[in-house]
């Protein structure tokens, strides 16, 4: 099945740099370091290197508290760290600009057999640390020849794609079961990769809630709150393509007394597309990039409905910004994004039907009253001016938040317990 799986492969090719190039039109990094994705690197000196390769923005997030106890716990090694995405790359050059040499950035090559070799050969890493959903077939089967140790950490499965691993068992099976070691975020995560056949599991828990809120981000959240003056903000963040057309709908039809609400697109891609939904709705935003943080601030004109995020890196300075945080992904049947984030700033949360990418943790918050469940955009917009309106259980919600928040540390450690002996 991997012979005809690597075949594909070739044949698509073509196609795959195609679609490289056009989306590079809207994200020019996509046409950056295009040798590097056919296994063509830049001279690198000498090193004892630890892998980690982290997909795009999200699991490079995830993996900074793990890296940095890396780089902590092994002086004389140091970190190449891999991507699919130049937002993924651009999240990691931020992150990790203090680190100096100690960690080399790279993007990852297509998953062909020649070009992973190239790759493994040209950085010789000692360990292969795959962050989340990351297994690739030809990856796997090549570290294993090159009897390099492959773990999986800050793992996590969703009942939909077991469902689409059991559809590509003779692909997919072999390459979970040859993982050395699989650091679940989650018992049912754990059950649904044993279903897969892997043997060497355990239960590590969550990395996103070990990342610590930039203070900066924080001290920011204030300035940009200085721009609303008193009026109550309501966030929805991380939406994607389909969600902002039914929030702005609802929005316009329930019409939120004094509330201004923010978007923050996901992908910059979209940025310039929610603008136009915008206009479309006739509501009047400003765009963050308009605003100068960093000089006296002038309040935003009273009849400002929306607050366009086209910015990146600055999540936490929304959710510091905002009372009440609604997070994309759920509202159409995409799985959902992370809560943690929002709740790190203590701020109560409501999310759509659609999260079984994160189905544990939103299930524990919402327990824990630390987040709502809404079953549309309608039922988004009422419940957020509810909780607009209702200053004491807004706040008792945000701070079950970030209790949550706090109970869930500690899975950096749990992992580099699993992962030292293969160091």
């Amino acid at each position: 099945m991997r012979l005809i799986y690597s075949l594909v492969w070739w044949l698509a090719l073509p196609v795959v740099l195609l679609r490289l190039w056009l989306r590079g039109r809207q994200e020019p990094g996509y046409r950056q370091h295009i040798a590097e994705r056919l296994g063509f690197y830049p001279a690198v000196p000498a090193s004892k290197r630890i892998w980690v390769h982290a997909v795009s923005a999200g699991e490079t997030r995830a993996a900074e508290p793990l890296i940095r106890a890396l780089l902590r716990r092994y002086p004389d090694h140091s970190i190449l760290l891999t991507h699919m995405t130049p937002i993924g790359r651009a999240t990691g050059q931020t992150l990790f600009a203090d680190v100096g040499d100690r960690l080399t950035q790279a993007f990852l090559p297509y998953d062909i057999n020649w070009m992973i070799r190239r790759f493994l050969r040209h950085f010789s890493p000692r360990l292969c640390v795959l962050i989340e959903t990351e297994v690739w077939p030809n990856l796997v089967f090549q570290c294993k020849q090159a009897t390099l140790a492959v773990t999986l950490v800050n793992a996590r499965l969703s009942e939909k794609s077991l469902k689409k691993a059991h559809k590509l068992s003779a692909l997919m099976l072999p390459a979970a079961q040859a993982i050395d070691l699989v650091a679940a975020q989650s018992g049912p995560d754990a059950e649904r990769l044993k279903a897969l056949g892997v043997s060497n599991i355990c239960i590590t828990g969550n990395m996103k809630f070990d990342v610590s809120p930039p203070p900066k981000m924080a001290q920011r959240g204030v300035l940009l709150r200085r721009y609303f003056a008193d009026r109550p903000v309501f966030i929805c963040a991380s939406t994607r393509d389909g969600e902002e057309e039914l929030i702005l709908q609802a929005f316009v039809t329930l019409q939120l007394p004094r509330a201004l609400l923010i978007i923050t697109p996901r992908h910059p891609q979209r940025f310039d597309l929610v603008a136009a939904l915008l206009d479309a709705h006739k509501l009047r935003y400003v765009r963050r990039t308009s605003l100068d943080l960093d000089h006296e601030t002038e309040v935003l004109p009273p009849d400002t409905q929306v607050l366009l995020g086209d910015s990146m890196g600055e999540m936490y300075m929304y959710y510091a910004a905002c009372d009440v945080a609604f997070v994309g992904g759920s509202l159409v049947s995409l799985g959902g994004h992370n809560l943690i984030e929002a709740f790190a700033m203590g701020k109560p949360v409501l999310t759509g039907p659609h999260t079984f990418n994160f189905s544990e943790i939103t299930d524990q918050a919402i327990a824990a009253q630390s987040a709502l469940r809404v079953e549309d955009a309608e039922h988004l917009m009422k419940n957020a001016q509810a909780l607009l309106d209702d200053t004491e259980n807004r706040v008792k919600m945000g701070e079950n938040a970030h209790a949550f928040f706090l109970q869930h540390q500690g899975a950096t450690d749990r992992t580099m317990q699993a992962i030292r002996q293969y160091l």
